[in-house]
């Protein structure tokens, strides 16, 4: 009699459960590795697509002055670059059959030389990149006409009688005096290059770096 000994075990079914848990699982890494692919591919490709474009920050260096900065400046009028303190003495004589004179006058003066802003034409003060310019400059200049002190005015000798027109004629050879020996092309240089060392220290101090300064021809 034949004995038939079978110890294989027999398979035990899956839980339904378990099985729908890894059939999940599964689904679910498939999807986050699809999405993963996908956002890689979209950076990549927004990458290629914007090699070209940059963006750029610039710092805007430009200067710029307001008419309100120009007034004030034009405001300040006349600006006096050189002082000259002068003294002359004139005389005069007058001879007579009945008594000779003589009379000797010492005048003080004091010249002041610069310009007149008043008298500044438009667009006077202008940017260009970045310079600020002080262009076309009123012409070095007498800033006072009447630059003797007639309080100050003596007589140093005097003889016989004069009259009001006799010292009016003594006053204007010294004042023409005082203006050849003062106002020379010698002393209008120094008062200009006196203005751009000004004007160049005022706007410096004001921030701009570059300043060109220009005078009428």
């Amino acid at each position: 009699m034949e004995t038939n000994n079978n110890n294989t075990p027999t398979p035990k079914s899956e839980n339904p459960l378990v099985s729908i848990v890894k059939l999940l699982s599964r689904t679910t890494l498939t999807i986050i590795g699809i999405v993963f692919v996908l956002v890689i591919g979209g950076v990549m490709a927004l990458r290629y697509m914007n090699k070209e474009n940059t963006l750029t920050i610039e710092t805007n260096k430009a200067i710029d002055i307001t008419p309100q900065q120009i007034q004030s400046i034009q405001e300040i009028g006349q600006w006096e670059f050189l002082s000259i303190s002068d003294e002359e003495m004139v005389d005069t004589m007058r001879n007579s059959f009945l008594k000779d004179g003589h009379l000797t006058r010492i005048y003080y003066g004091t010249l002041r030389i610069g310009i007149d802003l008043h008298q500044a034409k438009p667009k006077w003060l202008r940017v260009e990149n970045d310079t600020i310019v002080v262009a076309t400059l009123p012409k070095i200049q007498l800033l006072d006409r009447n630059f003797i002190d007639e309080a100050r005015t003596t007589s140093f000798y005097e003889v016989g009688e004069w009259t009001a027109q006799d010292r009016e004629a003594l006053y204007n050879r010294a004042y023409r005096k005082m203006m050849v020996r003062c106002v020379t092309p010698q002393n209008i240089a120094t008062a200009q290059q006196t203005a751009k060392e000004q004007f160049t220290k005022m706007f410096q101090a004001m921030g701009y770096r570059n300043v060109r300064v220009e005078f009428e021809k």
